[in-house]
C-alpha cells in the first residue's frame, strides 16, 4: 500500500490499485441501492434481498468502471504508450501513462475507447433488464445499464479532463496543429463546466433541500481543479520539453557502502562531504537512498551498531530513472511522498542522482520559453 493505494495485481498487463476513498463511495453506492433505489423499485422483496442486490450491482459498479479505464490502457498499448496503471478512487478510474501522445488521431483512440466500452456494457445491461428474468436480476440489470450510460454521457462532456475534452482537443490539434492552444480551450471550457457544476448544485442544496446538489457542487469543484491541474502542467511540460535526465543529473554523486556503521558513514564521509542525500550502493551497485535527516534522527548511542543499510530508503522505495527518460516524466516520479530524489540507473549501475531541485531549477529558468509540448497522458472517468 502507498499513498492510500492497495495493488489489486495486474490485468492484461496492466497494474491496478485501488485508493482508500472508493471504498467510501462503493459502502455509499451499496447503502444507496439498499436503502432506496431497489425497495422503490422491487418492493416485493425482503431486505436481505435488497442488501444482496446492492452488494452485487456496486461489485458489478466496480467492474465496469475497471473495464473502462482498461479501455483507455489498453488502447494505449496499442499505440506505443507505456501504461503506468490504473487507479480505482473518489471520482472514479484514473489511466496513467508514461510519454506524450504521438498524434491527435492516437490521442482521440485512446480516450474514446473508454466510452465505447461503457456503452456496450450499457446497451448488454438494458439487453439483461428487459429479457424477462427474475426481478432481482432485473433490477440489478436495469441500475447498471442506466448508471453506465450515464457515465457515457458525462464523460463526453466536451471539457477537459474529461474523455469529451480529450476528444475535443484531439479534434483541435488536429485541425491547427497546436497542441498547447487546444489543450487551453478544452481547459477553458473544463472551468466554465466546473463553475457551472458548483452554481448548479449550490442551488438545488438551498432551494430544494437536495444531498445531489451538494454532491454536483462537489463534482464541479473537482473538475474545475482538474481543469487548472491540467493547464499547468501542459505549461510546466512546454518549459520542460526537449529535456531529458542526462541533461540534469549530477553525474558521480558521492556513494555510502551499505556495510559502513553510522558512525564510520560520519566520520569518513558527512565529515568531509555534506549532502542531503547518498546513494548506498553494495558492490558497485545501488541498494537505496540515505538522507542525511535519519541519520541525525538515530540516537548517537547507536551509530557505531546500526549499519548505513538499515537507515537508508530501500531500493524499492526509491524513484528509479534512466538517462533517457525525458524531464517531465522525471518530475512526475520524483512528486512521490517517499522520495523526492531518485537514482539514475543504466544496466543496474549508478549512472548518477537526480532531485526535485534539479528539476525546479531547470523549470525556473526555461518557463518563459514558449513551446507547444505534449500533453499529460492521464485519462478518467
Amino acid at each position: 500500500m502507498l499513498s492510500g493505494n492497495i495493488s489489486l495485481g495486474r490485468i492484461g498487463g496492466v497494474e491496478v490499485r485501488v485508493n482508500w476513498s472508493w471504498l467510501i463511495v462503493l459502502a455509499l453506492i451499496v447503502w444507496t441501492l439498499a436503502d432506496g433505489v431497489f425497495p422503490s423499485q422491487n418492493p416485493r422483496l425482503s431486505g436481505n434481498t435488497h442488501l444482496a442486490m446492492a452488494v452485487v450491482a456496486a461489485l458489478l459498479f466496480f467492474a465496469s468502471i475497471l473495464l473502462h479505464e482498461l479501455g483507455h490502457a489498453w488502447e494505449a498499448r496499442r499505440e506505443g504508450l507505456e501504461v503506468d496503471g490504473i487507479t480505482l478512487w473518489l471520482f472514479g478510474g484514473v489511466s496513467q501513462f508514461k510519454g506524450g501522445f504521438p498524434s491527435a488521431g492516437a490521442e482521440f483512440r485512446i480516450a474514446i475507447a473508454g466510452p465505447l466500452v461503457s456503452l456496450v456494457l450499457g446497451v448488454v445491461f438494458v439487453l439483461i433488464a428487459i429479457a424477462g428474468l427474475p426481478s432481482a436480476v432485473d433490477g440489478v440489470a436495469a441500475w447498471l445499464g442506466y448508471i453506465n450510460l450515464a457515465l457515457l454521457v458525462f464523460n463526453l462532456i466536451p471539457a477537459l479532463p474529461l474523455d469529451g475534452g480529450r476528444v475535443l482537443r484531439a479534434a483541435l490539434w488536429q485541425s491547427k496543429g497546436d497542441l498547447g492552444w487546444a489543450t487551453r480551450v478544452g481547459t477553458d471550457i473544463g472551468r466554465v463546466f466546473g463553475y457551472l457544476f458548483i452554481g448548479l448544485g449550490v442551488a438545488m442544496f438551498i432551494f430544494q433541500g437536495s444531498f445531489s446538489g451538494a454532491w454536483l457542487a462537489f463534482i464541479g469543484w473537482f473538475l474545475l481543479q482538474a481543469a487548472t491541474a491540467e493547464a499547468r502542467y501542459i505549461a510546466t511540460e512546454a518549459a520542460l520539453h526537449g529535456l531529458r535526465v542526462r541533461d540534469l543529473m549530477v553525474r558521480d554523486p558521492v556513494t555510502v557502502d551499505g556495510d559502513l556503521t553510522v558512525g564510520q558513514f560520519m566520520d569518513e564521509v558527512a565529515r568531509s562531504r555534506r549532502f542531503t542525500t547518498y546513494p548506498v550502493v553494495d558492490g558497485g551497485r545501488p541498494i537505496g537512498l540515505l538522507a542525511f535527516g535519519s541519520v541525525a534522527a538515530l540516537p548517537r548511542s547507536e551509530w557505531d551498531s546500526r549499519r548505513v543499510r538499515e537507515a537508508m530508503l530501500p531500493l524499492e522505495r526509491v524513484p528509479l530513472l534512466t538517462e533517457d527518460e525525458t524531464a517531465i516524466d522525471a518530475l512526475t516520479a520524483l512528486s512521490s511522498p517517499t522520495s523526492n530524489r531518485g537514482l539514475v540507473v543504466e544496466d543496474g549501475h549508478l549512472a548518477g542522482l537526480l532531485s526535485i531541485t534539479d528539476l525546479t531549477r531547470a523549470l525556473e529558468l526555461r518557463r518563459s520559453r514558449p513551446s507547444t509540448g505534449e500533453s499529460r497522458p492521464k485519462l478518467g472517468v
